[in-house]
C-alpha cells in the first residue's frame, strides 16, 4: 500500500504525507476512513514512530486528515479542506522548476503538457 524508499534522498516522513495524498486522491482511502494508529503505522513500515508522528502532524496542519480524540485519525471530506495560497504558491513553483529543468532536458512545450496527462491518467487507472 505504502511505498517507502529508505535509500531515498527525501525524508520518510515526507514519502509517508506523498503515500497518503495519492491515494487520497486515487480514492483508494477514502473521506473518514481510518488510518492505522501512530504505532500501528510505524510498524507496518518498519520505521519509528515519531517519524509517522511528523506525517500525520503536517497532514493535519494542511488538513488532510484529522483526528477525533478516542476515535482515531481519518482522512478529511476534500469540501473541508481550506484553500492554501501558500502551498499553492509553492506547488507552481515546484512546477515552474521542473518545466524549466524538463526544458533543459530537451523537453518541448506539447511534450511536458503530454507528460502531465498521462501522470494523471495513471493515477486516475490506479484509483
Amino acid at each position: 500500500m505504502f511505498n517507502i524508499n529508505i535509500t531515498s534522498d527525501k525524508p520518510i516522513y515526507e514519502q509517508i504525507i506523498d503515500n497518503i495524498k495519492e491515494l487520497s486522491l486515487k480514492n483508494i482511502l477514502k473521506p473518514d476512513d481510518k488510518l492505522p494508529s501512530v504505532r500501528q503505522m510505524a510498524s507496518m513500515l518498519s520505521v519509528n514512530p515519531n517519524t509517522v508522528s511528523k506525517a500525520y502532524q503536517e497532514l493535519e496542519r494542511q488538513k488532510i486528515i484529522h483526528t477525533v480524540r478516542g476515535k482515531g485519525t481519518f482522512i478529511s471530506i476534500p469540501a473541508d479542506y481550506p484553500i492554501d495560497s501558500d502551498r499553492i504558491i509553492k506547488s507552481l513553483e515546484s512546477l515552474r522548476t521542473i518545466c524549466i529543468e524538463l526544458g533543459h532536458l530537451g523537453f518541448h512545450k506539447e511534450k511536458i503538457f503530454k507528460e502531465i496527462e498521462k501522470i494523471y491518467c495513471d493515477i486516475e487507472k490506479e484509483g
